[in-house]
């Protein structure tokens, strides 16, 4: 048995975990070096949520080790329990054909059928690879997603989106700092990220919020167990001339487990056990959601070192506000800002009221987050309760400040509670 699910490890498994460094090796040595067993390339499954994946790599261990009798009986029972996960059903279909013939690939089907499903058969070979390669490269410990600088207590919890990997990272924000708690397989654009227009089936990038939960018995069939609605576009979307609506996280139609990597209309689109438990987990509109072509992992030092010169012009910001200076605080607003449809000449007087009511009071900052977003230009999303002295709150304002040259500058202000 073991000479038929050898080639099923190769494609799926240890292919994997020499890709990324096959070419190096080819040109170093002229030839291909021996694959690492699996037990050394696939971690340990993940404990639940994602317990539906993680019987799936289960699955995957156990071909890798021979183990086929238990393997079979393992994915029997995975599709009893998700009779919908159209890719468990296509490994379990693999097992069973094992047993009397060679497989090659995942999803070695006839060819007839191979070339009336080609399509179906190749979204899942992708998806496949897409898990292990997730499980695979794991973040590194103690790493963070290089858009997190800071967040407060009331950012209880954060979403960080890996749009090429197809992989949703959960955060809870603890005592001790952002702890990554489970990660999911998703699905995103049909067309991929980076969303400009509408109705263009691509997935925006950028750093946005929840702002809203649907309960499922209003929507269709198709959103599965809900929606968690983001900030779509957000304000550096609207001062970019993007456009379209309704971006949401959501779940699955009820025949359907998963998606394809890419089968979506620009949604991020969940399992619906994946979905439902983020639902019951984060919480509205000050849960932070990045959607990233890559994440980058840094380590939470780094990241604040690097955002040392931004918080010293925060400061300065705070400090000229706290003095009532109207032309101080004026020079950190850039030429092109807005809010809320008023543009700097339109809103000053409204600043100026607010200097005159504060004059003379510190200003102090209350449950202060930092988020940056760097593509061709530098962007920081800052969120903060604005607390005169002598008061026992204040507004919390919603800042989008853009690096122009060695100066930062404020584009957009509002605020948002």
């Amino acid at each position: 048995m073991r000479r038929y699910l050898f080639p099923v490890l190769v494609a799926t498994v240890v292919a994997l975990s020499t890709s990324a460094s096959a070419s190096a090796h080819k040109k170093s040595s002229g030839k291909s070096k021996k694959a690492a067993p699996v037990s050394a390339t696939v971690p340990a499954a993940p404990v639940d949520p994602g317990l539906a994946e993680s019987r799936l790599i289960d699955v995957y261990r156990m071909v890798a080790r021979a183990d086929t009798r238990q393997a079979l009986e393992q994915a029997q029972d995975l599709v009893r329990d998700y009779p919908n996960f159209q890719l468990a059903q296509l490994v379990y279909g693999d097992l069973l054909s094992a047993r009397i013939r060679g497989v090659q690939v995942v999803g070695d089907v006839p060819e007839p059928v191979a070339k009336s499903a080609a399509t179906a058969l190749g979204d899942l070979r992708d998806e496949s690879q897409l898990r292990l390669r997730a499980l695979r490269e794991r973040p590194p410990a103690g790493a963070l997603p290089s858009q997190f600088l800071a967040l407060s207590t009331r950012n209880r919890h954060a979403i960080a989106v890996d749009a090429s990997r197809s992989r949703l990272y959960l955060f809870e924000n603890k005592a001790s700092g952002l702890t990554l708690i489970a990660d999911y397989y998703i699905s995103i654009g049909k067309s991929g990220y980076e969303k400009k227009t509408e109705g263009d089936s691509r997935t925006p990038l950028g750093v946005y919020f929840i702002t809203g939960s649907l309960d499922p018995r209003s929507l269709k069939d198709y959103y599965g167990s809900g929606a968690l609605p983001i900030n779509y576009p957000n304000e550096l979307d609207n001062r970019r001339g993007k456009t379209g609506s309704g971006i949401w996280l959501h779940g699955t139609p009820s025949n359907q487990f998963s998606r394809p990597p890419q089968a979506t209309d620009g949604c991020v689109v969940l399992a619906n056990p994946d979905l439902a438990y983020i639902i019951r987990t984060v919480q509205i509109r000050t849960t932070p959601v990045v959607i990233a072509p890559a994440l980058q992992w840094v380590k939470p030092t780094v990241a604040r070192q690097e955002s040392k010169p931004f918080e010293a012009a925060l400061a300065a910001w705070q400090s000229a506000r706290s003095r009532g200076n109207m032309d101080q605080v004026l020079s950190f607003y850039s030429a092109d800002f807005h809010s809320n449809g008023k543009t700097l000449s339109e809103w000053v007087p409204g600043l100026r009221n607010q200097l005159d009511k504060t004059r003379g009071r510190a200003i102090e900052f209350k449950d202060l987050s930092l988020l940056r977003w760097t593509d061709s230009a530098d962007t920081m999303v800052v969120t903060f309760g604005e607390v005169a002295d002598g008061s026992r709150s204040g507004p919390t304002r919603r800042q989008y400040w853009e690096r122009q040259g060695s100066q930062w500058k404020i584009f957009y202000e509002g605020v948002i509670g």
